[in-house]
């Protein structure tokens, strides 16, 4: 079994870095949107564009994850 490369790894651990700051900017993103959407009463269809944008930045993190869990397999 050959040795991961140590460049390769630095990359998917940017990567992976990448991905949990995409999750947790999204979903503070989102809760403030809630928040602020609340007390503003802001329109549904707005509160939903906002449900919309953090879903598909957590469905792009699963994706990546699945890119990094991937490349770590091979």
């Amino acid at each position: 079994m050959a040795l991961p490369d140590p460049e390769q790894e630095r990359q998917l651990a940017r990567q992976a870095r990448m991905v949990a700051f995409v999750i947790a900017g999204a979903m503070l993103l989102w809760m403030g949107a809630q928040y602020v959407g609340g007390k503003g009463g802001v329109e549904g269809r707005y509160a939903l564009l906002f449900d919309f944008a953090a879903l598909a930045a957590v469905f792009w993190a699963l994706v990546v994850t699945y890119q990094i869990w991937r490349k770590r397999q091979g």
